[in-house]
């Protein structure tokens, strides 16, 4: 990876685009993917999502909106093949477009994980997106990467190292 000669800020921030994980980790900083689901695309709640995700400092660094095909849903669900649930995961992924992003910062898998909160929204703590947005277990709002090595796995499903485009975080309370 390439060291810049200012010394900091932005332009170190764009040397970590091609940073691999592992790098990033080193740097105590974490990249993990998240998905807003089809029921919170469908309610149109894409920018208060990701308005709380940068409240909450994390960066999105990559995003696209998909619609995903059963093939495609089930590659990225292959763990949870044969599960009671799985069939009906892979038709709630492919009922409607889905917004794909990763976002990055300090410890950005716990901190996504804390602001998505529990996966039933019953039992999401008030304030969580589950809690304000989720409708069920099933349609739940968000996904997020439970581990370094499913975020590593979950963004290269989705994205090249080309597509990621790091870029500093804002400084807290701006």
């Amino acid at each position: 990876m390439e060291q810049s000669a200012s010394g900091g800020g932005a332009v170190d921030a764009l040397a970590n685009e091609g940073a691999s994980a592992t790098e990033l980790r080193g740097q105590g900083v974490e990249r993990t993917l998240s998905i807003v689901k089809p029921d919170a695309v469908a309610k149109n709640l894409i920018g208060e999502i990701y308005s709380r995700f940068e409240k909450g400092g994390l960066v999105v660094v990559a995003a696209k909106m998909v619609r995903l095909s059963s093939d495609a849903a089930g590659g990225f669900y292959a763990e949870h093949r044969g599960k009671p649930f799985y069939e009906r995961l892979i038709d709630y992924m492919c009922s409607g477009p889905i917004m794909v992003q990763v976002l990055e910062g300090r410890d950005a898998i716990a901190v996504n994980r804390a602001l998505m909160g529990a996966t039933d929204p019953k039992q999401a703590a008030p304030g969580t997106i589950r809690a304000d947005f989720a409708q069920s277990i099933d349609a739940n709002a968000v996904h997020g990467s439970d581990s370094p090595a499913s975020a590593e796995r979950e963004i290269a499903y989705f994205f090249s190292r080309e597509e990621i485009c790091a870029r500093p975080a804002l400084p807290q309370g701006t």
